[in-house]
């Protein structure tokens, strides 16, 4: 007689992990109370261990259901211009480990991104014209404006660097791993590489995503973007 295969019983959590919840929670409490935030919303959660800075955070603006992941780096460039929020995170966005934001102009993550571990993003680069000068002695060039559309997915170790103008991701973006992303691409694109090429788009005829048409002009890429957003 054969006896019956027994459940496989799951594995419970470490109970410590709790310790770490707890301590992102009196974190996250800390900041709201004693930070000048542009904005802080409710379901807001920062690991301990985040990088943010006192005077910084009156140009930061945390919408709702906010994760930064341990050792997220949000930098603010300080300068003597009209105090407005330069970094704006959008509800529900979740800032993976490791990752840096840097900002000096104006970098806008809409609602439910998703960053990885190890994205860097930057509106903003250092200053080289100058080679008598050390590059640390030369601050920062002026740099460019950053948004990166709802619902939009950035892979590990992704750059999205903005030198000048404006850079957009639109919704719905993918972007590869590694990627390294210097110009705008419209929405429903999945784009990688070094630098970032289309690689598919959202065919809303046949509900899926395709592989892009490297020769197609942005201008249909564009058609089918308008039918999306319907």
């Amino acid at each position: 007689m054969t006896s019956k295969p027994q459940p496989r019983r799951q594995p419970v959590d470490d109970p410590l992990r709790f310790l770490g919840r707890v301590a992102n929670k009196l974190n996250t409490e800390w900041l709201r109370a004693t930070y000048p935030f542009a904005a802080i919303g409710r379901r807001v959660s920062i690991a301990p261990s985040c990088d943010i800075s006192r005077h910084g955070a009156q140009y930061v603006s945390l919408g709702e259901e906010i994760y930064l992941a341990p050792n997220v780096w949000l930098n603010i460039v300080l300068d003597s211009g009209p105090l407005r929020p330069k970094l704006v995170l959008g509800n529900g966005s979740k800032i993976g480990r490791r990752s840096t934001i840097s900002a000096k102009n104006y970098i806008e993550l809409e609602a439910d991104v998703l960053l990885a571990p190890h994205v860097f993003i930057m509106d903003h680069n250092h200053e080289y014209s100058d080679p008598d000068l050390p590059i640390h002695a030369q601050g920062v060039s002026e740099g460019g404006r950053i948004v990166i559309g709802r619902n939009s997915w950035l892979g590990y170790g992704s750059v999205i660097c903005c030198g000048k103008g404006e850079l957009t991701l639109g919704r719905n973006s993918v972007v590869g791993a590694n990627s390294v992303v210097t110009r705008s691409f419209p929405a429903f694109s999945v784009i990688a590489g070094n630098p970032a090429r289309l690689i598919k788009t959202y065919d809303p005829t046949l509900g899926q995503w395709a592989r892009a048409n490297e020769t197609a002009p942005d201008l249909q890429l564009a058609s089918m973007i308008h039918t999306q957003g319907r």
